[in-house]
């Protein structure tokens, strides 16, 4: 049976699709978003956060690291990145959950025997699993093993990817969705490997793949802009945006997503510098989505339907 890394199995959720339901997150990711809201899920591997206000100082993980990598100075507990391997001693002995190991592999019997809880929501409100991360498709094993699972048991699927995958990957594990939800975080190719550290070729080469799949299968498809201020929220960039959709065949729905700063604890926990974005204006935002609705688009942000004035 196939297994995979998850980080964690967020249940009644509601912006992740139609209806109730429970995301699971995988871990690893081939981007490295500058912005990204789930610095967790980037490494395959799992690793080390640490909560400071939980913290007792009671130097039990101090003890339990071989690798010398953690130390009690003064009111602080300081970890020394250079010697740290994620081993997850420190997290087993700690009293409080102030330090914790993110990420362990799971079987797709585990996944499903989670999922199937909330059938009966499911089945209420027309919701169902969404696959995210991290980024799905890098575990195209896994993924693929889920949704075959999820479909025998009569729950329904989403998968929400960033697109960065091999061709015959999306090929296929695609046919096996009942949803996409697809980012586009850049049009031009330089200021998405930039801001990413890939570029967009075989994602917008993919976006068109996807389409035609989910033409043929009828599986529904929405695009996801994140809007960063100052990185892809201008009027050009809704231009580029709004030309892309268009030449699909349909053109899908349209979700933005204004930057959130929820996500810079997280990279407090995990001790790397806190990222410097910002949302755009209401103003930007709502100019952004009035072009792409004067092509002829579908558009909401953040799951309400935008309505110009």
């Amino acid at each position: 049976m196939a297994r995979g890394g998850i980080f964690s199995i967020q249940r009644f959720s509601l912006h992740d699709g139609d209806g109730i339901r429970t995301t699971v997150f995988l871990k690893g990711c081939p981007l490295s978003c500058a912005w990204c809201h789930n610095p967790e899920s980037q490494s395959v591997a799992p690793e080390r956060i640490y909560r400071a206000e939980r913290c007792l100082l009671c130097a039990r993980c101090v003890d339990a690291c071989e690798h010398g990598a953690l130390s009690v100075v003064g009111d602080r507990l300081q970890l020394d990145r250079t010697r740290c391997i994620d081993a997850g001693a420190c997290a087993l002995v700690c009293p409080t959950g102030a330090t914790e190991l993110v990420g362990r592999d799971w079987d797709v019997a585990e996944v499903v025997r989670v999922v199937r809880r909330d059938v009966p929501f499911y089945d209420e409100s027309g919701g169902g699993v969404t696959f995210s991360g991290g980024e799905p498709l890098h575990q195209p094993e896994f993924l693929e093993g889920l949704l075959r699972a999820c479909r025998e048991e009569g729950i329904r699927t989403t998968v929400d990817t960033s697109g960065h995958a091999p061709p015959e990957v999306v090929e296929r594990v695609v046919p096996l969705c009942d949803g996409l939800l697809f980012d586009v975080k850049h049009t031009v190719p330089e200021l998405h490997q930039h801001y990413t550290g890939v570029t967009n070729e075989q994602i917008l080469d993919n976006l068109a793949r996807v389409r035609r799949i989910t033409r043929d299968t009828g599986a529904s498809l929405r695009v996801r802009v994140p809007l960063v201020a100052g990185v892809n929220d201008g009027a050009e960039d809704a231009r580029r945006v709004a030309e892309l959709l268009a030449s699909l065949d349909p053109p899908p729905p349209v979700d933005l997503m204004p930057y959130l700063e929820f996500g810079n604890t997280k990279y407090e926990r995990l001790g790397r510098p806190v990222p410097g974005f910002a949302a755009p204006s209401d103003e930007r935002r709502n100019a952004f989505a009035a072009l792409l609705q004067g092509a002829g688009l579908e558009v909401t942000i953040r799951g309400e339907i935008y309505e110009h004035v």
